[in-house]
């Protein structure tokens, strides 16, 4: 357990030190995050929206199947949209690292859990099965996302292979020392 317990950690660290430097120092979500000089009036033509996620075009809740296909028909080749609207602007850096280190570690905690039920446990095993479960998640969330909302992919890719890699090379290294 006690073996459990610092690998998680430790990996709970290197999953939340990437992640901040993925996201700021090294910008590799920029295609993310792009600026506008429309923010404004986009901004205030959303302004009456309820918080929430948004896919445009689209047809109210409960339209007919039948209906909602013309609708969408309708649409096919002009712009369409997705929106994420907040009612304002937060920033509560603390409790968001929080709680990210608290998912990464228990993320970690899982993997230290499947690496301990292996009879021969190697660096490379580790390793491998580490940039296995990375990939799982990126292939099974994140690609399949884009598949159908069209986004780039590329930052989550490179966090993916450098994020687990780290993490499968601690866990390699450390899980199996006596």
């Amino acid at each position: 357990m006690k073996k459990m317990l610092i690998g998680s950690i430790v990996g709970g660290l290197i999953l939340l030190i990437w992640q901040f430097l993925s996201w700021s120092l090294l910008n590799v979500h920029a295609a993310e995050t792009q600026y506008t000089e429309k923010q404004d009036q986009i901004l205030e033509a959303l302004v009456d929206l309820d918080e929430g996620t948004y896919f445009l075009p689209n047809a109210p809740t409960g339209t007919p199947q039948d209906e909602h296909q013309k609708i969408m028909e309708s649409n096919l080749g002009k712009p369409w949209a997705t929106v994420s609207y907040h009612k304002e602007l937060k920033m509560n850096m603390g409790m968001n690292m929080t709680r990210a280190f608290v998912i990464n570690a228990l993320s970690v905690l899982l993997l230290c859990w499947i690496l301990l039920k292996f009879a021969d446990l190697n660096f490379s095993s580790a390793l491998i099965t580490s940039l296995a479960v990375g990939a799982i998640g990126y292939f099974t969330i994140t690609y399949l996302n884009s598949i159908w909302f069209e986004k780039s992919t590329f930052g989550y890719i490179v966090d993916t292979a450098v994020q687990w890699g780290l993490v499968g090379c601690w866990l390699g290294w450390y899980l199996p020392r006596k």
